[in-house]
This record gives C-alpha cells, sequence and structure tokens, in this order.
C-alpha cells in the first residue's frame, strides 16, 4: 500500500498509470463518488498490486485464490476469514504473496533491499538455484513482510441494520466490538440495550463482544450516579452481579468500564470497584478493561482526569482505552480532533505508569466542520472522513496538511457567504497514529465511533498490522 497526494492536474489515469493499479481499485479502495473530481490536497490509498487485492461484484474467496495461484486456506489465514464469511465490493483482501518482474541490472540483493527483506528469502521462496543467474522478465515470489499483531477494538452506537452490516463487513479488522452503552440507573439496575443482533454479527466473523458499563444519566456523563455505585456497597454487589448475569446470558467476552467525571474523592472507591469487578469476574474468563481520560500527569487536575489513576487501572484490569481524542471538540475552537503532538504527550506519561502491553490508544473516524470566526458557545459540526472530502470538492476547497498536528483541513465558503474550517482523518494522519502505535510499543487501538464513512482507514491498518483474533465461540 502506497498513499498519493492528489496535485493540480492529477488524474485517476496518471495515478493508476505511476503506480500500476487499476482506476478501478483505486476507486473501490478510497470510496470515490465521483473518480472525475480529485481535490489538490487529498490522500489516495493505493493498493499495491498483487498484495492487496479490491473485491468487485462477483469474487468469492475461491475465485481470488483461484486468480492468483495462491491456496485458498493461506488467503483465510492471512485475512482471519472463514468459507463462511460474506465478502463485500471495495473490501480490501491480502494476498499473502507478491511478486516483482525482474528488470534489466537488477540484482536479487536490490530486490530484496527494495521489499525490505533478504536474499535468502527470495532464493528459499522461488527454489532459485543460481543466485547470480536471474533472468530480465522472470517472475519472482516475494515473500510478506511480517507485520505487528495488535488487537483493535471499536465502539459502535447504532444497534439496527446498519450496525449489523458494518459489524458483518469490518469483522475482519477487529477483535473486539463494544456496543454503546449499558448505564447504571438510578435504583442500581443495569438499563438494557438492544445490541442481540450486533452481537450475534460480532460472534460470527470472529470478533468478541464486550459489554461498556458507563455512568451516563439521560445524555450526559453524571458523576453522582458514579458516585451511587462506588459509595454504596449494596448497590455495587447488585451492579456486579447483573453483569455476571448479563455477560453469561448475552455472550459477551468481557466488560469495558468507562465511568467519566468521576468526583476526585471517589478515586480510591473507584479502584477498589475495579477490583471487586476482577475478583468476581476474571475466574469466570472474562475480561475486564477500562476506558480512560487522556492525561499528561498523574496529577492533572480536572474532574475529567482526577479520579482516572492509571497506575492503579493497570494493575488491576486486563486492558485500558486511553481516549487520545477530542482536543477538536463540538463546543471547542476549531482544532485536529487528535493532534498527534497531543496524543504523543499522553502516551509519554501513560506507557510510565501502564504496561504497554495493556494500552488500547484511541483512534477517531470521523470529523467537524466548524463556523468561522468562532464564537463561544457555537457548536462544530460532526462529519465523516468522507464527508469531509466532499465538501472540499463541492466548493473547489483545496485541502492543506498541518505536520505538528498530522491532521488534514481546509476552509471553505457555503452559499449563504459563511466560512467554515474543516478538521478531519484521511490516510495520512492515520498512518501517523498506527506508527505511533508501533513506535511505543502497545497493544493496539480502539476506534470511537463506526458509522463514519471512512473506507481509506481499513487498508491502512490492513497494511501495517494482523489483527489479533480471541475465540469467542
Amino acid at each position: 500500500m502506497k498513499i498519493h497526494v492528489v496535485k493540480s492536474g492529477d488524474t485517476l489515469w496518471n495515478i493508476s498509470r505511476k503506480y500500476g493499479a487499476t482506476i478501478d481499485q483505486i476507486v473501490a479502495v478510497n470510496g470515490l463518488k465521483d473518480p472525475n473530481r480529485l481535490v489538490p490536497g487529498e490522500a489516495l490509498v493505493i493498493p499495491t498490486p498483487y498484495h492487496q487485492y479490491v473485491v468487485q461484484h462477483g469474487d468469492t474467496l475461491w475465485s481470488i485464490a483461484k486468480c492468483f495461484c495462491v491456496p485458498l486456506q493461506e488467503i483465510m489465514n492471512a485475512n482471519n476469514l472463514t468459507e463462511q464469511t460474506n465478502l463485500y465490493i471495495g473490501q480490501i483482501i491480502t494476498i499473502p504473496v507478491r511478486y516483482h518482474i525482474v528488470q534489466p541490472g537488477e540484482t536479487l540483493s536490490a530486490i530484496a533491499k527494495h521489499y525490505g527483506t533478504t536474499v535468502s528469502a527470495i532464493v528459499q521462496a522461488n527454489h532459485i538455484q543460481t543466485p547470480d543467474m536471474i533472468q530480465v522478465g522472470q517472475w519472482l515470489r516475494i515473500p510478506k513482510k511480517p507485520k505487528r499483531a495488535i488487537e483493535v477494538n471499536a465502539y459502535i452506537t447504532n444497534m439496527g441494520q446498519k450496525g449489523v452490516n458494518l459489524v458483518s463487513s469490518l469483522s475482519p479488522y477487529l477483535t473486539y466490538i463494544s456496543p454503546f452503552s449499558h448505564t447504571v440507573l438510578e435504583d442500581g439496575r443495569i438499563s438494557p440495550l438492544k445490541d442481540d443482533r450486533i452481537i450475534r454479527a460480532a460472534q460470527n466473523g470472529n470478533v468478541a463482544p464486550l459489554l461498556v458499563l458507563t455512568n451516563i444519566d439521560g445524555n450526559t456523563f453524571s458523576s453522582d450516579r458514579a458516585a451511587l455505585v462506588l459509595r454504596n456497597e449494596d448497590i455495587q454487589n447488585k451492579v456486579i452481579t447483573q453483569i455476571q448475569t448479563l455477560l453469561q446470558e448475552k455472550g459477551y467476552m468481557g466488560i469495558n468500564i468507562n465511568f467519566e467525571y468521576v468526583y476526585p474523592e471517589d478515586r480510591e472507591r473507584y479502584n477498589r470497584f475495579l477490583r471487586n469487578v476482577v475478583e468476581r469476574l476474571r475466574p469466570e474468563g472474562y475480561l475486564v478493561s477500562t476506558a480512560v481520560a487522556p492525561k499528561i500527569r498523574g496529577d492533572q487536575p480536572g474532574l475529567l482526569y482526577e479520579a482516572h489513576d492509571y497506575v492503579a487501572h493497570g494493575e488491576i484490569v486486563d486492558f485500558v482505552v486511553i481516549m487520545t481524542y477530542e482536543w477538536g471538540w463540538a463546543g471547542g475552537r476549531p482544532w485536529a480532533i487528535a493532534p498527534i503532538n497531543e496524543v504523543r504527550k499522553v502516551l509519554d506519561y501513560a506507557v510510565t505508569a501502564i504496561p504497554r502491553h495493556k494500552i488500547l490508544m484511541g483512534v477517531p473516524l470521523y470529523g467537524r466542520d466548524w463556523k468561522i470566526p468562532w464564537e463561544e458557545g457555537t457548536f462544530a459540526k460532526t462529519v465523516s472522513p468522507e464527508e469531509a472530502v466532499d465538501l472540499a470538492v463541492k466548493y473547489g476547497a483545496s485541502i492543506h496538511y498541518h505536520e505538528t498536528y498530522q491532521s488534514p483541513f481546509f476552509r471553505y465558503t457555503d452559499e449563504t457567504g459563511q466560512q467554515h474550517e474543516v478538521w478531519f482523518e484521511d490516510a495520512r494522519s492515520v498512518q501517523a497514529k498506527y506508527d505511533t502505535v508501533k513506535e511505543y510499543g502497545l497493544r493496539g487501538i480502539a476506534y470511537w465511533v463506526l458509522g463514519q464513512a471512512f473506507p481509506q482507514n481499513w487498508p491502512v491498518l490492513d497494511a501495517n498490522f494482523t489483527i489479533i483474533k480471541r475465540n469467542c465461540h
């Protein structure tokens, strides 16, 4: 996979010729609605020929395996698929074998360096008897470069057919799915959530469902609702018993506890609650995880931060989702949603308090459109990355890229004369985040939130990582 940034005068035809990928594959992998309208500054994912294949109408795993002369089982193993998996148009299939056609003057040493492999690996893969005697025009199998294995969680709020379709189509890329959310009610009961179809779709795709428990009251996180659980032993035991029942009855693999805006004085009570949950659930084989605010130091002031004890969470639970997004929040000034320099500040502290193998770094799948000049009390509109590019196309805006934040942005003026500023994610910005995951040696990533159209993300994810699967049946 490569990332191409559109320049003035670029067309899909000349881009496809430059990289050796077909126009149809570039259109499919990027979800382009109008192939004839490209925006200067737009990032395009370019599938690597014979390495990543974009599913077309009528394709099956068997037909793809036959086309590339690769055993069916190898393709299924490389993509975490089964023979029962339904393919969808635009899905990226990794072909576990790629080829190189020898050009004049090339040596095995130069070819191996180009692909990041070794001469011996190429010799072995092609049964070459005399390495110095390769021929111009000869096809060589290039061994696939090993990718780092990570876990991937995604939160989802749509429990209807759209949500089911999302989980089914994206299951190869996910370790966990977290339907959002169950919440604690004022009498200590846990609210119901009609996520049965999401759970079933997840299990069919070998994705482990997690029960998400929050302290939401109405539409906001409630400090009082968290205190209700943390300060009352009877209610706390009632909550944990209900959790056990839900896990067993609905088929979750574990729980993700997302208590936000917890009173600072409840910090130790929150830690004790987590220990009680682990004590009850871990013997039954369930995973326990938490979601925490993005802190840059242990004593960071503020209601959002103080009760989230990174050290304690790192000791107690199986993994921790750090919500490294929302710098550019809807009620604030225009800014990148997850500027990588700010994300790194959080991780610099996090890895001193939480074991790296327990950290899932939050990754946003959305952008925002602000009216400018920005005024206090106004709120930005949330847009998908696909919608953001559509706006740039519609209003003839060029897309810029902020090198410090590693995020794309642009400005436009609408029909009423109102100016706007848009920050969003693209292939470049998520690649920067995935490089960060590898650099810090983290357990993986957690997306907020499925449902925003961002087709580019999945081939970039696939190019960087192998997704760990847990036996969730």
